[in-house]
């Protein structure tokens, strides 16, 4: 496992710890437009207003802790400038054993799991000024209990450890369907009931995903969206936007006084 930490806050509450299976941050939300994430994502108030979330353009609904399943578009509005989130890989876990928690959409009422998001965070903002924890720590300090990883057909298994190793990389569906030894037709239809998502939404998750890894580089737009692996700019801020609700420079301007620790390896 490789461990870095990549930015300090200065002297504030935000913080990032970006594993390759999770996310946990602490930090701005933003004016948000819709946004589509590619996990399980939960939002926690950190000091008890409660925030509020609109699934798929469905009502409004308040609580302090928030859920929204993977890929389902969604608005989130904070009471405070501060949010925490956490964010889990679908492809990682086994759907059937998910904590009943997971399994949820809008306003869910789980004062442990909001205690220990604001346990973690506080315990993360410590930890920012040395090295991550380990990322097999993850699921214990949020839900307290290791998440039963997800057992996907080897062939597909390795298609998405190359995605998820190098989301730049410029992947097709014919050339994976070739290595792995499948038609083209079979590939997908497995790719899609395995991953849960077709090939095409899963590459191009993994690639806008990534952006987290460069927010604290300070090089321009245009270098991020080249090493991200997106072809220009202009189509780097379209799939961004529609990923998280803001533009590329809104992110990067949010994540100024961000700090990002930065861990790669399983979380489970």
């Amino acid at each position: 496992m490789h461990t870095s930490r990549t930015a300090r806050a200065e002297g504030g509450e935000r913080v990032m710890w970006l594993t390759s299976q999770r996310v946990f941050y602490a930090g701005l939300l933003g004016a948000t437009r819709s946004r589509s994430l590619g996990g399980h994502a939960l939002y926690v108030s950190p000091r008890g207003l409660p925030n509020r979330v609109s699934i798929d353009g469905g009502p409004w609904q308040s609580g302090e802790l928030l859920v929204v399943p993977p890929h389902a578009p969604h608005r989130v509005e904070s009471a405070e400038p501060l949010v925490l989130s956490v964010l889990v890989e679908p492809e990682s876990v086994d759907a059937d054993a998910l904590p009943p928690l997971l399994g949820q959409a809008g306003a869910v009422q789980d004062d442990d799991v909001v205690r220990r998001m604001r346990v973690a965070h506080a315990q993360l903002l410590a930890a920012s000024q040395g090295e991550a924890p380990p990322p097999a720590d993850f699921d214990r300090l949020f839900f307290g209990q290791a998440l039963a990883p997800r057992r996907l057909d080897p062939r597909i298994a390795q298609i998405v450890a190359r995605i998820c190793a190098n989301p730049a990389e410029p992947l097709t569906a014919e050339a994976c369907a070739a290595s792995v030894g499948l038609s083209f037709s079979r590939f997908l239809h497995l790719f899609r009931s395995q991953a849960g998502v077709p090939f095409r939404v899963f590459r191009a998750w993994k690639r806008a995903r990534s952006l987290l890894r460069y927010v604290h580089q300070g090089t321009s737009l245009t270098d991020i969206a080249l090493d991200a692996g997106y072809p220009d700019s202009t189509h780097f801020s379209h799939s961004i936007r529609q990923v998280y609700g803001l533009t590329p420079s809104d992110i990067v301007a949010g994540s100024r006084r961000l700090a990002v620790m930065d861990a790669h390896g399983p979380s489970a």
